[in-house]
């Protein structure tokens, strides 16, 4: 097999580790990630006594740090079971999940986290610690769900809808190219679900086609500069639900790339609507790529 062109700009891959399934699976295809990369995998197991000291016994305190250190051995023995040639660094923290997995991403890692945890409810389709992690960090996440398998056929998935989500697409173009997998742009803009809207949405619908279509088209001529070894795909749908169009598009897919939207909320930043539905109900794996990450290229 031809080496793998390995894009330059990748980063450390971190990983929640807290011995649920899920997050076994997450830390499972984090190695497989880190193994592309050719870069370090950070194991991250998070106490979260930190802010509760003066309620807790040592003991308590103690029996918890003593019992995420051998969960992170454990855990890193899976791990170079499989990837032997995968560095991996096992980190114990007192923070928050959340919190710690910022902390050991800090600017140069990916954040990696299971579709869901020990916590929270049965009910929900992304687990508390994976909803505000993805809400609140400045990093890219990747929130592991449906085929988890780094190497599972299929392209990589970029939702994009303007020049502002070049980043975006560069991101997804380093994945593609360490997969020796095609990059498949899909823009899908809102058609109207109601009359009243289809009326009120006639003006120039030809030229917000075009609008369209331009901005897809000076996305794939910077990215074939950028990188020219890469096949990419441009595709383009018009759909009542934006959500639920990429969701059956992630069927084929081995990676979704996305932008990770986010809104002001009471207490942390909110996911927005289409983002959200992604995390619950995408058939692969879903990468967020914050606006203002460092090195993304996206200045909106």
């Amino acid at each position: 097999m031809a080496a793998v062109q390995r894009p330059s700009g990748l980063d450390d891959v971190v990983v929640r580790v807290d011995g649920s399934e899920g997050a076994l699976s997450a830390v499972l295809w984090a190695a497989e990630e880190a193994l592309l990369r050719g870069s370090r995998l950070f194991l991250v197991h998070a106490t979260d006594t930190e802010a509760l000291t003066r309620y807790l016994f040592q003991a308590e305190i103690d029996e918890s740090r003593r019992t995420g250190r051998e969960l992170l051995a454990r855990t890193a023995v899976t791990v170079s079971a499989r990837h032997p040639d995968v560095l991996v660094v096992e980190e114990l923290s007192d923070r928050p999940p959340s919190e710690a997995l910022r902390h050991a991403a800090a600017l140069s890692g990916t954040i990696v986290v299971g579709h869901r945890g020990r916590g929270g409810f049965a009910s929900l389709l992304l687990g508390s610690v994976g909803l505000r992690t993805a809400a609140t960090v400045d990093r890219p996440v990747v929130v592991v769900r449906g085929h988890s398998a780094t190497g599972r056929p299929g392209a990589v998935l970029a939702a994009v809808r303007d020049d502002h989500d070049l980043g975006c697409a560069r991101a997804a173009a380093r994945e593609a190219l360490l997969r020796q997998r095609p990059l498949r742009l899909l823009h899908v803009w809102r058609i109207p679900w109601t009359r009243g809207e289809r009326t009120a949405s006639r003006d120039h619908p030809c030229d917000q086609a075009a609008d369209h279509v331009l901005a897809q088209a000076r996305m794939e001529v910077l990215l074939r500069d950028e990188f020219p070894d890469l096949k990419t795909e441009i595709e383009g749908a018009r759909n009542p639900s934006v959500a639920a169009a990429l969701v059956e598009a992630t069927r084929d897919a081995c990676l979704l790339v996305a932008d990770g939207h986010r809104g002001p909320g009471y207490l942390w930043p909110i996911l927005g609507r289409t983002t959200l539905a992604l995390l619950q109900h995408a058939h692969c794996p879903v990468e967020l790529i914050p606006r203002h990450a460092p090195g993304h290229g996206s200045t909106s």
